[in-house]
């Protein structure tokens, strides 16, 4: 055996060592159903989240692509809404506001309902509008509505900049309890997220899902203390009241941020314990029906 022979099988022979230790290395990702109703797994989500940046991001990009006064439409809607609400529950049914002026009243409201109902509609949609990313590749599927309902918190910040002008205009000053707003903001989504992993998985199978949300955000904004305070529900209506998430949500933003001197804790902690409920609730059914999202989606 020549020189360069000998060369060339020793070669092959380091090739074919480095291949098969490249091969014992390699991390194996074995992919099988969920067993029980309580096996969340929720660890696998860490390792994917890359995947839920660039998701985020680019909703972000897309909502505000194309379009002549990009971001300025995040405060365009609370905006005008703010304004349709004086003018008609103030001017003409003349609806207390709990001694607060009553502009900045129906803002702090439609800042945490403007999120939910963003993060809900997109959320509910986003498995359908996935579908081709979700019938090719592998990952883990609740990404898909978390991302849908955190890319909201965009425009929430630049919604939140009026709301600061309008303090410093009627003269609020923020108290203590400005340091739970980021409790309230996560309680807005987790409702959002909570609902919306329920109706994402239906909205699969039924797409009548998809038709009835406008409705049901509809509805659900005038059950919800945004044109009102909660201290115009008659007292024996509140615990029923209370299981309206966004109910807590509101009177704590208006607590947190308008130094509103007594909030209801009672609806708080109920709305709470409704969105924790529903959330782990949704969680379990989501996973529990993903395993077909590939199949019918």
């Amino acid at each position: 055996m020549t020189v360069g022979e000998r060369q060339t099988s020793l070669s092959k022979l380091q090739l074919a060592h480095d291949h098969r230790k490249s091969s014992s290395d390699a991390a194996v990702i074995r992919i099988q159903p969920i067993r029980g109703w309580l096996s969340l797994n929720l660890r696998e989500l860490w390792p994917y989240r890359e995947l839920l940046y660039f998701l985020v991001w680019r909703d972000v990009k897309v909502r505000h692509k194309q379009t002549a006064i990009g971001a300025a439409w995040a405060i365009l809607q609370p905006l005008a809404t703010m304004v349709v609400f004086t003018f008609v529950f103030k001017k003409i049914a003349n609806m207390p506001s709990d001694g607060i002026p009553y502009p900045i009243f129906v803002y702090t409201a439609l800042l945490p309902w403007t999120l939910f109902s963003g993060a809900l509609t997109r959320s509910i949609a986003s498995v359908v509008s996935q579908s081709n990313l979700i019938s090719k590749v592998y990952f883990p599927r609740l990404i898909v509505p978390f991302s849908a309902t955190i890319s909201g918190v965009v425009d929430f910040a630049i919604a939140f900049v009026i709301l600061v002008v309008m303090m410093i205009w009627y003269g609020i000053q923020p108290t203590w309890a400005l340091l739970s707003l980021p409790l309230f903001t996560v309680l807005a989504l987790g409702s959002a997220l909570s609902v919306g992993l329920w109706l994402s998985a239906l909205n699969v199978r039924y797409r009548d899902v998809g038709h009835t949300v406008p409705f049901l955000i509809q509805l659900w904004l005038f059950a919800s203390p945004i044109a009102y305070p909660v201290s115009v529900v008659p007292a024996k209506w509140h615990f029923l009241y209370s299981l309206n998430p966004m109910a807590g949500v509101i009177e704590g933003f208006r607590w947190a941020l308008l130094g509103k001197a007594h909030p209801d804790f009672s609806v708080i902690s109920i709305s709470a314990a409704i969105v924790a409920v529903l959330f782990i609730g949704g969680i379990v059914y989501f996973q529990r029906m993903e395993q077909t999202f590939a199949d019918v989606v």
